[in-house]
């Protein structure tokens, strides 16, 4: 029997989805076997019953692999959900290669996800980085291309800036942009989330659990193991995980009064933030699913998301700081 959550809608053509989401790329966080795939078909099935009805995914999750399994898992009830997946990145050595944002490549790369996914459409598909050497304007006039051939139903952009959004909106209308935000990572609250408001563009929170620091779980840096993906971003670093450890004491100390866990509380404050908010948190655990849909039923007083909109985490989100909130070159 599935379950019903809230609603929200995204943009202003009525793109409805539960108003938590799932994101997909953890079920391929490597190294994954056959038997990986499984769990995570039965996981995201899982998450249908639960009432989400909202899944992202992206090409490069796995390398295809994410699409892949969302596509089995769904298979019988695509009326149920919305599948958002997105192009443009590439694996390079393990860490992120080149971004491609040619119109050319962003048709093959649609008909590949299509295929991946088993499906006829995609609902909401998004350029996954922005390409800082193609104008937003020729990538997007692409993407409007596959909307009008009956391959995409909205359009979202990922960690662009809010001229490379404004550009974008010029062209078509985008109905969500998917960055990261959370308690520990703000810096799209000054710019980018005035200006997706003023255009009507949804927000869709990935890593709002600060990439699992937020959940309460880890205690000591040894508790992220040496070869943990993690490791890569300065949070997670020597110089500054202690300090944000301290941070989390605060998630802690909240959840202890509503009887809930941290995750839980990181979740509320994101989803308090405004009706246009869809968190994505992902796991490849059926206790954490479950634990995070129970998020939409916290509801934190103003002194609680006062202390949480206070706080600020130490170190830089990313390494490389040239690859988020990106900006493109003008038309020529």
């Amino acid at each position: 029997m599935t379950a019903s959550l809230p609603t929200r809608v995204l943009g202003r053509g009525n793109l409805t989805v539960s108003a938590q989401g799932f994101g997909c790329m953890s079920i391929t966080i490597p190294p994954i076997t056959e038997s990986d795939e499984a769990d995570g078909v039965a996981l995201i099935e899982r998450a249908i019953d639960l009432g989400i009805t909202f899944f992202d995914t992206a090409d490069v999750y796995g390398d295809g692999r994410s699409e892949a399994i969302l596509g089995r898992a769904v298979h019988g009830r695509r009326d149920d959900v919305v599948i958002a997946t997105k192009f443009g990145n590439s694996i390079v050595g393990g860490r992120m290669g080149p971004v491609n944002g040619r119109p050319e490549y962003v048709h093959e790369a649609c008909d590949r996800s299509l295929q991946r996914l088993g499906v006829d459409h995609i609902d909401l598909y998004y350029q996954h980085r922005p390409d800082t050497t193609v104008p937003i304007e020729d990538t997007v006039g692409a993407m409007a291309e596959l909307v009008h051939a009956g391959k995409v139903r909205f359009l979202g952009l990922s960690e662009a800036s809010a001229s490379t959004i404004r550009r974008a909106v010029a062209v078509h209308p985008i109905a969500a942009l998917q960055s990261e935000w959370s308690v520990f990572t703000r810096d799209i609250e000054d710019e980018i989330i005035p200006a997706c408001r003023e255009l009507g563009v949804g927000l869709v929170p990935y890593s709002p659990l600060g990439k699992g620091m937020l959940t309460g779980s880890l205690a000591r840096l040894e508790d992220v193991p040496a070869n943990d993906y993690r490791r890569s971003f300065p949070r997670f670093s020597e110089e500054y995980f202690d300090d944000n450890l301290r941070l989390v004491g605060i998630v802690q100390e909240i959840a202890e009064h509503h009887g809930c866990a941290p995750g839980q509380v990181a979740l509320a404050w994101l989803q308090a933030q405004g009706d246009d908010v869809v968190p994505i948190p992902g796991t490849k655990r059926r206790t954490y699913l479950e634990e995070n849909v129970g998020a939409l039923a916290v509801t934190l007083a103003a002194d609680e998301l006062g202390r949480l909109s206070a706080l600020r985490a130490y170190g830089p989100r990313n390494a490389d700081r040239t690859f988020v909130n990106r900006d493109t070159p003008a038309r020529s």
